[in-house]
């Protein structure tokens, strides 16, 4: 599909319906039974449910909402939403309370469905009563109208009048690092400019397998995976319950996978757990022997049929990347955001690199402004693409302030770009902090460079007036495993290696060791594991005063200097 025959996912889907309609499109399990929609009877539940909204009387344009996990009627509900002529608000399911009824009072929504909750009862309370529902039939289901007897009681919409390309499609909130989230408006052109160049990029096809577990809430599965489908005609398999997932992935052998950082961590750790490095090694320089276990490692993972494997959302360690590609695993890197419906780069064109999120995508512009640390190359990312959001929704102020005259977008992303054309990213303007010494620092790289080490799943560099920057940590389950004489030893070599590699007011004064949970429920990290920094400043900063005081070089939370070990010493 080029640029210049640009079609809306609606018509997409009917294509694809046409086109195969007694093929299977999506693969749902439910109480370990698998259950299947070929794509003619998608469409058939698309269009029932869309006939539906259309007999309920909404204006055209109406705000309807979606929360739930993954699943087949995800797909189903947001394409009926679009095909009556209505804009879909993804909604993350577990997110605050507060936040959930923001983004409903905020969008207008007129109608929510509700599906798959981690937590049904915190939901239920979020919703503002009388706000009209429709739940999908999977256990656990919230009160309201059941979606198999609104599609079993209602006609197919007919086909008559559809959205245009430049209609609105959708309003997806951003997860909020930093205050509420807002509304980025996106038409179905935007959709449409941003997968035409990604699916050709990446050469999907109907022969293509993807299985859905990360937010469709999120850009990036929203339109790697459900636009992607619908567009390519290639086939979802979707996660029952995180219990689950390793047996899902195995069913579906996906020959597409994208994870965050986090997630890749946690797939290593699992391998590690099972076979430490020392071994891992060993075995892979055993030239016989080295095939067999990479092929074993990849079946294990799942990914033994995988051709495209990427990362994205937040920064990956090149060291993690080292790691996989020594088991046959290239990990392409993609950079996008919900403002340009995940359009960017990516390092499947070259441009690979250590930190290099790659080159733009056809028909994307990068460039960068103003915003270098102290005085050096690099500056906020600027990008200009057909994909670019008209604007926040209702919020002309904000939009006015990351939309560059020219038509570039603010991504508030520091990077630096390479004589090649490569992009790479190297922390937030807004996550810069100044020393005490008047020196800015960028957290991000620090943190990258800290998480190389597999002791460790989170970390937060802060110092804000400080001397020196700090940095707190969380322990990963191998890390939790070590005995705390080695934790510490390591950890203080890690600190020095690290330091070795920064600038001087870069250098870490302290790394501190916690056992405060990081999580979204506690507010600390967003519905798409990014750490959130006021609060960590929050609950941190007032003691990162007291730390940069200690003798040591390695501090567990809570303790005094007079309890640490007398050889951590700086």
């Amino acid at each position: 599909m080029s640029q210049e025959k640009l079609i809306t996912c609606v018509d997409a889907l009917i294509a694809q319906a046409g086109k195969r309609p007694n093929t299977v499109y999506m693969h749902q399990p439910t109480d370990r039974q698998w259950r299947t929609w070929t794509w003619a009877q998608t469409l058939d539940e698309v269009r029932r449910m869309a006939g539906a909204l259309a007999a309920r009387g909404y204006p055209p344009g109406s705000r309807i909402a979606i929360i739930s996990k993954n699943c087949a009627h995800w797909v189903m509900a947001d394409m009926a939403i679009l095909m009556a002529g209505h804009v879909s608000v993804p909604m993350y399911q577990n997110q605050s309370a507060e936040v959930t009824r923001y983004v409903l009072e905020h969008s207008n929504a007129v109608l929510v469905f509700t599906g798959k909750l981690d937590e049904p009862e915190r939901v239920d309370e979020a919703l503002p009563a009388g706000l009209p529902r429709i739940s999908f039939p999977y256990p656990k289901r919230l009160g309201g109208d059941d979606w198999d007897a609104v599609v079993k009681a209602s006609e197919p919409l007919p086909l008559t009048k559809l959205p245009a390309l430049d209609d609105t499609a959708s309003i997806m909130y951003t997860s909020g690092t930093t205050g509420n989230p807002k509304g980025v408006v996106n038409r179905f052109r935007h959709i449409a400019a941003a997968i035409s160049t990604g699916m050709k990029l990446f050469e999907f096809s109907d022969r293509d397998r993807y299985l859905s577990y990360l937010p469709m809430s999120h850009v990036a599965e929203r339109a790697l995976v459900e636009m992607g489908s619908i567009y390519t005609g290639m086939t979802l398999y979707f996660v029952e319950s995180l219990d689950t997932f390793a047996q899902d992935l195995q069913v579906a052998q996906p020959t597409g996978f994208f994870a965050v950082p986090r997630l890749w961590t946690r797939f290593q750790m699992g391998v590690l757990g099972k076979m430490p490095q020392e071994k891992l090694d060993r075995l892979l320089s055993i030239p016989i022997v080295s095939g067999l276990v990479k092929k074993k490692i990849r079946k294990a993972l799942g990914l033994a049929k995988a051709r495209m494997v990427a990362s994205g959302a937040a920064p990956i360690s090149p060291t993690l990347l080292d790691w996989y590609a020594r088991l046959g695993i290239n990990i392409w890197e993609v950079y996008g955001m919900t403002e340009t419906f995940g359009q960017g780069t990516t390092t499947a064109m070259g441009g690979a690199r250590a930190g290099s999120v790659g080159k733009p995508y056809e028909g994307v512009e990068i460039k960068l402004g103003d915003g270098a640390l102290n005085g050096g190359a690099a500056g906020e990312v600027l990008v200009r693409t057909p994909a670019l959001m008209d604007g926040y929704y209702r919020e002309p102020e904000k939009t006015r302030e990351v939309i560059t005259a020219d038509g570039f977008y603010r991504s508030g992303d520091l990077g630096e770009i390479a004589p090649d054309g490569a992009l790479r990213i190297v922390g937030r303007v807004r996550e810069q902090f100044k020393t005490g010494k008047g020196k800015f620092v960028s957290p991000a790289p620090i943190e990258s460079l800290l998480m190389e080490n597999n002791l460790l799943e989170q970390v937060c560099v802060m110092g804000s007036g400080l001397p020196q920057p700090v940095a707190v940590a969380v322990l990963s389950d191998i890390g939790k495993a070590q005995p705390r004489e080695a934790v510490e030893m390591a950890m203080v070599q890690l600190v020095k290696t690290v330091n070795a590699r920064l600038d001087s007011h870069e250098k870490l004064a302290k790394l501190v060791l916690t056992t405060d949970p990081w999580t979204i429920e506690n507010g600390m990290l967003t519905p798409t594991l990014k750490l959130k920094r006021q609060p960590m400043e929050d609950r941190y900063a007032a003691l990162a005063e007291k730390w940069v005081e200690e003798p040591t070089l390695v501090l567990w939370q809570g303790e005094s200097a007079s309890q640490a070990v007398p050889r951590m010493a700086a």
